[in-house]
């Protein structure tokens, strides 16, 4: 066998296509020699993969937990064939393949969270130990398989496991909204509420500085969005759903009165598109790291309304991330004693 440093030696169908891409891949639970192989713990699923399948499933845990396994074994992956989206693991090292060994820096034993999608990531699932409902987690016992491109961050002493893994799920997010966001700059957070919006927010609010003004908006306020306005990190924040173009379009330039500089969508529901472009200024900045996002209906959208915008694909990964995803949180205590009590190991379901 020809191994591939991207992992198309894995690849079952259609031919040639990359493992993401690919409808159906080999999730036979060993280690070729560019590859590592992992004790899966815990699978941190994203956000629009998971709304997709609690409300098919009607809320019911378990049928969540049939859906996981089904996926996994029709698939090779967990790759949900109705939001194309994934989410990530974490698990133990056990078995490093030979061409990898002289890396260093990795030990069998080390505890990781995976850094690329489980839509590509081959995965063996032995048994779901329990579905979380409320944090989107899916404890299990089985094995996936790392490829020699792939990226991962050992798990921070400091942190639990539930808190880790809830910030390097959304880890690609902080670290773009630290690139484009400039000093003075305009910006909106669509789903400011949210791990991923509240981790924008915080990055957007250190970007801008004093001259700058961020606006957070959520369908319903609560206690993430009380936080963000209490420490100072959103300027105010906007109740109205991300569905309605015009009404945010209204809402939003009724407070700020100015359009914004840059978008950042970090909502879970699809058909946020135009909401989304509406309040971004001439020559702005949209980012979607919404996994729920058609980025035809954005294209389009944009076009139709005459907005001529740069559109930004949330990209999972940006060097750095990790790092920058933990920094956020760990610099910032009373966003770090927020994420300690959402993300805390609840009762299993």
């Amino acid at each position: 066998m020809k191994l591939c440093r991207y992992g198309s030696h894995r690849v079952i169908e259609p031919p040639g296509a990359l493992p993401q891409g690919a409808w159906r891949i080999d999730n036979t639970p060993r280690a070729y020699a560019n590859e590592i192989l992992i004790d899966v713990e815990a699978l941190n699923i994203d956000s629009a993969s998971f709304r997709q399948m609690r409300e098919a499933c009607g809320g019911d845990p378990s049928a969540v937990g049939a859906q996981v396994l089904e996926t996994v074994r029709t698939r090779g992956k967990l790759h949900n064939p109705v939001t194309g989206s994934g989410g990530m693991l974490v698990g133990r090292v056990a078995e490093i393949g030979e061409q990898l060994r002289a890396r260093g820096g990795l030990a069998v034993g080390d505890r990781i969270a995976t850094l690329v999608s489980l839509s590509l990531t081959p995965l063996y699932l032995e048994q779901v130990l329990a579905v979380e409902l409320e944090v989107e987690r899916v404890r299990v016992r089985g094995k996936a398989v790392l490829f020699e491109s792939g990226i991962y961050a050992r798990l921070p002493d400091e942190l639990s496991l539930e808190v880790a893994l809830a910030v390097l799920d959304v880890a690609g997010a902080p670290a773009q909204t630290r690139r484009i966001c400039r000093p003075g700059s305009r910006v909106l957070v669509v789903g400011a509420g949210g791990k991923s919006g509240m981790l924008c927010v915080a990055q957007a609010r250190e970007a801008v500085g004093a001259q700058g003004r961020v606006f957070g908006l959520e369908r319903t306020a609560g206690e993430s969005t009380a936080l963000l306005l209490r420490e100072g990190y959103l300027d105010a924040l906007i109740e109205a759903d991300a569905r309605d173009a015009l009404a945010v379009l209204r809402a939003y330039t009724a407070l700020a009165g100015e359009e914004a500089d840059i978008v950042i969508n970090c909502v879970n529901v699809p058909g946020t598109e135009l909401a989304t472009i509406l309040p971004c200024r001439e020559r702005g900045t949209v980012y979607f790291f919404n996994m729920a996002t058609s980025f035809t209906a954005a294209a389009l959208g944009a076009e139709g309304v005459g907005k001529d915008v740069d559109l930004l694909i949330g990209n999972g990964y940006a060097a750095g991330h990790a790092r920058i995803a933990l920094d956020t949180i760990m610099e910032r205590p009373a966003l770090l004693a927020f994420f300690q009590r959402r993300f805390a190991a609840p009762q299993p379901v």
